[in-house]
């Protein structure tokens, strides 16, 4: 019979060696501008080389995962007519489509040259079914350009910079983790805060802010360096400011509710991160996000997940 002691001694030690498991753990965050201009059409490509040379294991993008009903039952009917497309396509192919969870793995354990347009098409199926928006994108994506990538800019992040990061890295699947659950309620905020801020001043310190941020950004976007600028903390600083409505000298309702359901998105897409981060084998896990959350997930990820190191692209 094992004594208290010898089993205290064993699980601390386990539990010491779990600790030192996750602690060694590393979030890299990149912070994204989404769409760009033509005018700066190769703005990823250097925001590429760095992700690339970062060399992560795993690669976290801002979709909604496919088990996220409460953020589907927002999406379906929400704003972005991609997401509503995509939701209505999932519920078709769910009544018609039967899986195979053997032949989906065995097709994804191909290398990406040697998958067939019948294998892409099969994998493409299979995240339909499964409302896995962000490797149905990835994969379409190869469908239609090739394991090479578009050789144009597509000027998007997920064509210029996630998708071409995980070809080159050899990972087959996209780990999504945003959450859209309050997100009509926040731009139901943002448009309550823009018109109570006509009058207490709020509305001119957001333009003088915007402003600020747009002339800072031309001299690097005319040298190629906007994903750099972006990604420097007094950059991302002023745009979560806008983004949660700090903003605001004056409090009112809609810019009070605003900042609390940004910080709750923030605060489920940290946690989110974290949970896949502590639970995967990988090390070094890269972040592509709307630059506006970086702060947030930054604070959010240091504070709750002392145990993980969290890195900007800057840093």
């Amino acid at each position: 019979m094992v004594s208290k002691s010898v089993f205290s001694f064993i699980f601390s030690v386990v539990f010491a060696f779990t600790f030192c498991q996750t602690e060694q753990k590393e979030v890299l965050i990149i912070g994204t501008m989404h769409t760009v201009p033509k005018i700066v059409k190769n703005s990823y490509k250097p925001m590429l080389r760095r992700a690339e040379k970062y060399n992560p294991d795993a690669i976290y993008v801002e979709s909604p995962r496919g088990d996220d009903s409460l953020s589907w039952d927002y999406l379906k009917d929400g704003w972005s007519k991609s997401y509503k497309a995509f939701y209505y396509l999932s519920d078709s192919i769910q009544k018609t489509f039967n899986p195979n969870p053997e032949k989906f793995n065995r097709t994804l354990k191909k290398s990406f040259v040697d998958m067939s347009e019948s294998d892409l098409d099969y994998l493409i199926t299979t995240f339909a079914y499964r409302t896995d928006n962000a490797n149905y994108e990835f994969y379409t994506y190869i469908k239609k350009y090739g394991v090479q990538g578009s050789k144009k800019p597509t000027r998007h992040e997920d064509g210029d910079l996630t998708f071409k990061l995980a070809l080159s890295q050899n990972i087959k699947l996209l780990t999504s983790m945003d959450d859209q659950q309050t997100n009509g309620l926040f731009h139901e905020a943002w448009k309550k805060c823009s018109i109570e801020g006509r009058t207490n001043g709020n509305n001119q310190i957001n333009t003088k802010l915007n402003k600020k941020s747009y002339n800072s950004s031309i001299l690097p976007a005319i040298f190629r360096g906007l994903g750099k600028h972006t990604n420097k903390r007094k950059s991302l600083e002023m745009l979560h400011e806008m983004s949660s409505f700090e903003y605001a000298k004056v409090e009112t309702p809609g810019c009070i509710d605003g900042n609390k359901y940004w910080d709750e998105r923030n605060m489920r897409m940290a946690k989110n991160i974290a949970e896949q981060v502590i639970e995967s084998d990988g090390k070094r896990h890269i972040v592509i996000v709307g630059a506006s959350h970086v702060i947030g997930l930054e604070e959010e990820l240091k504070s709750k997940y002392p145990n993980l190191t969290v890195k900007l692209a800057n840093d």
